[in-house]
């Protein structure tokens, strides 16, 4: 992401050089790389420096034509698009104007695909989930690492309810530099990975349970009150900030990994 607005900067300093553009024009796509006033949002195409990831449009509450406004300015300094929390409805109407766009349905998101093949990008991550009615979030936080340069291996239904499907996997959890997990229900699951492995575990709870889950309140306190040390806890079915941070963390491992 660095290299992509890296690169539009070094083309607007030679074309300045070679007297394509003027000075005034210079300074005003940089205050733009810096944020852009679009009246209804102010769209942060610094934070690809500042994070190495772009802003990303959380869909809800937005309406089909402010999301693509938003969309295609974002695209100007990014090659990475990703809209959280959409629909269909949006899919559609973006999909006319903006070429490479998929959605996933599973957790709602609108995304550009990688230009860097999945080959090349880095494995570490593991994402997990308790039961089928918690893909949907676990499918959110896996594609936010994904877009974030990771290669990610899902695992799904192996909840604590048959603790012998989640045994079975040990040894492709081992493997991992961070593991997202995902549940609802009494919440337990990322605590026993914990127990299983060295790495960080990144716990989503989600609000799948019956009422006395208190839309999932009681997986998050379960969580949060884990016995097992190195548990780290999002809010109630936030697969994008899992994702998100286990993208930072994996980013991190590879980096000091002696050679």
């Amino acid at each position: 992401m660095n290299n992509y607005i890296n690169k539009i900067i070094n083309t607007l300093l030679n074309n300045f050089k070679d007297g394509t553009i003027n000075k005034e024009e210079v300074i005003s796509k940089i205050k733009e790389i810096y944020f852009e006033d679009i009246g209804f949002a102010k769209i942060d195409h610094h934070r690809g420096l500042r994070r190495g990831f772009p802003e990303v449009i959380y869909g809800a509450g937005k309406t089909p034509e402010q999301i693509l406004g938003i969309a295609k300015k974002i695209l100007n300094y990014s090659n990475i698009l990703l809209i959280t929390r959409t629909t269909a409805e949006v899919y559609n109407l973006l999909k006319k104007e903006i070429k490479n766009i998929k959605f996933n349905l599973e957790s709602n998101i609108i995304y550009t695909l990688p230009h860097v093949p999945d080959i090349k990008l880095s494995k570490g991550i593991t994402v997990i989930c308790a039961g089928t009615s918690d893909i949907s979030v676990a499918e959110e936080a896996a594609l936010t690492a994904y877009l974030m340069g990771n290669r990610v291996e899902r695992i799904y239904d192996v909840g604590v309810a048959g603790i012998h499907r989640l045994i079975s996997f040990k040894d492709e959890l081992s493997k991992s530099n961070v593991i997202v997990a995902v549940a609802g229900m009494e919440g337990a699951l990322p605590g026993v990975v914990s127990s299983m492995v060295d790495c960080p575990v990144i716990g989503v709870p989600t609000s799948a349970g019956y009422g006395a889950s208190f839309g999932g309140i009681s997986a998050m306190l379960t969580m949060l009150n884990s016995c097992s040390p190195g548990i780290l806890v999002v809010n109630i079915d936030n697969g994008f900030g899992a994702g998100y941070s286990a993208g930072i963390i994996n980013k991190l491992t590879r980096q000091k990994r002696p050679d």
